[in-house]
């Protein structure tokens, strides 16, 4: 579907709910400097052809104004004519959408997930047991085992895009950049800010708990 064939509403409802979204993230102060990106897709979805709304570089995100945000189709190009720049990582997001499907990408940067990603970093993952917040992913086995890969972080971005292709876990509904953030995704907005609030709580949780135990090995 061509980005002129996409219903006026539906564009809209996009921009709406990014709004929400990072005025709700920004007075929890996940968007330091301005830093953390946010996407939502609209219309329909093809592997190889779709579109996204997200948040234009650079950015105050802890103030609103009419150039927040502009659409992008699956190559990360403006669907518009604009003079915004896109996200410096908005080729994460378009591979992360065509893996996934997905209809909702948060990015953001805190203490706990980039500690926790250098922490772990030589074992490429952050595993976690038992932790009740797994179950906000829909994993529901008892005592579960997760994994949460790490991928490297580079300033040349679309370096980055090959490790996360090949790092991406089907039922773990995001990936950490080394020292950097965390990308969270769902089916829609809702789904994608529940699984980061998730792995924010996992990140806190594991990073503590090794705190505690490290003396006692």
């Amino acid at each position: 579907m061509s980005f002129q064939k996409i219903a006026l509403e539906d564009k809209q409802r996009a921009l709406s709910e990014l709004r929400d979204v990072k005025e709700l993230f920004a007075s929890r102060g996940l968007f330091p400097g301005t830093s953390g990106n946010l996407s939502i897709r609209v219309g329909d979805y093809k592997p190889d052809e779709f579109q996204f709304a997200i948040t234009a570089s650079g950015k105050d995100k802890t103030v609103h104004t009419p150039e927040d945000y502009l659409f992008v189709d699956q190559d990360g190009k403006p669907c518009e004519t604009t003079r915004l720049k896109p996200s410096a990582e908005t080729l994460i997001h378009c591979e992360i959408y065509k893996l996934t499907g997905a209809g909702a990408i948060f990015h953001v940067h805190t203490v706990f997930n980039s500690v926790i990603s250098e922490y772990f970093w030589d074992r490429k993952s952050v595993p976690v047991d038992g932790v009740e917040l797994i179950k906000g992913f829909n994993i529901w086995e008892e005592e579960a085992h997760i994994d949460i890969p790490i991928v490297s972080n580079f300033a040349h971005i679309p370096s980055i895009v090959p490790e996360i292709t090949e790092r991406i876990v089907q039922n773990i509904p995001g990936i950490l950049l080394r020292k950097h953030g965390i990308y969270a995704w769902g089916a829609n907005a809702f789904e994608a800010k529940r699984h980061l609030e998730a792995f924010e709580f996992i990140f806190e949780y594991v990073y503590r708990l090794e705190m505690l135990t490290r003396g006692t090995r």
